[in-house]
């Protein structure tokens, strides 16, 4: 037997993208579904927000910017 699944919540999903997000259509519909989740996810009240300086410092040596000259 088949469960039942609910839609997608198209209206949700383009409300938050083109709306909190404010990504053009384009920018919105080339997200990912793993991209949107994560964007969601940023917003929600348990997400971490906790980034500390050595957070930072490890991602600056990680990925160092380029020093045109």
């Amino acid at each position: 037997m088949e469960s039942a699944q609910a839609p997608f919540p198209w209206d949700e999903a383009m409300s938050f993208g083109l709306g909190i997000l404010r990504h053009a259509p384009h920018d919105f519909w080339a997200m990912t579904p793993r991209e949107l989740h994560r964007a969601i996810a940023a917003f929600r009240e348990d997400a971490p927000h906790d980034f500390a300086r050595a957070d930072l410092t490890q991602l600056m040596k990680a990925f160092p910017d380029e020093v045109l000259t």
